[in-house]
């Protein structure tokens, strides 16, 4: 007779979501924190997230934990990495899966709920001392945003339908945190052959920019910059 394994056999982890959800404000890339109203790590700073329900999918967990912590809901998730050290979480053996999210917070309207004391959004610059390995998952969080600036039309949407190619180049120098040449910059992402002019952009003192949209069916692989 063959021998099967059995769940009972082995130790069995829990299983976490965390959610690291990118935004600009005020000209800065922010990250939304949570101040954790529970042990461990009571009044720190955090990703937002929690325990995956028995019946719920990975996906739905994240996107649960982020309504009931935050408010924040009906955004696109991404799966960035799952991370299991064995004492990431002090009470015992937590591997947390975690995913990121890019939206326009003009949008939102945040909303603390019993689990947590604040939320709140920060600069990339200025992060507080984060609980768990959560400092640790942001900056791979950001390391994968900025691959995808790179490699995908991800940043169009901070944008109104209709922009300019100065208003794109802001929001790149601001999620690399430097600066690009005008020119040049606006002689590349024209050349990706993407953008359909709209006309003229109207009341502004100045020499009047164009005005450009996205174009549709664009791969999903495209060398913005």
């Amino acid at each position: 007779m063959k021998k099967t394994e059995s769940l009972s056999d082995f130790e069995q982890p829990s299983v976490t979501v965390d959610i690291v959800v990118f935004t600009i404000r005020d000209e800065e890339l922010k990250i939304l924190l949570v101040k954790r109203n529970l042990d461990p790590f009571i009044d720190k700073w955090a990703l937002p997230g929690g325990f995956v329900r028995i019946n719920e999918s990975l996906e739905d967990a994240a996107k649960r934990e982020l309504v009931e912590e935050t408010g924040v809901k009906d955004v696109y998730l991404e799966q960035l990495y799952t991370f299991g050290e064995p004492k990431r979480d002090p009470r015992g053996r937590v591997i947390t899966v975690a995913y990121m999210a890019l939206i326009n917070s003009n949008e939102i309207t945040l909303k603390a709920s019993t689990d947590v004391k604040e939320t709140g959004w920060f600069s990339i610059k200025k992060i507080p001392p984060l609980a768990f390995d959560h400092k640790k998952i942001l900056f791979y969080a950001l390391k994968r945003l900025q691959w995808k600036f790179e490699y995908t039309p991800v940043s169009f949407s901070l944008l109104d339908d209709e922009f300019t190619i100065g208003q794109i180049q802001k929001i790149y120098e601001i999620v690399f945190d430097k600066e690009f040449d005008k020119r040049n910059f606006a002689k590349k992402i024209l050349s990706l052959d993407i953008l359909q002019e709209k006309g003229i952009k109207k009341d502004v003192s100045h020499r009047p920019p164009m005005l450009y949209s996205l174009k549709n069916n664009l791969p999903k692989i495209i060398e913005i910059i």
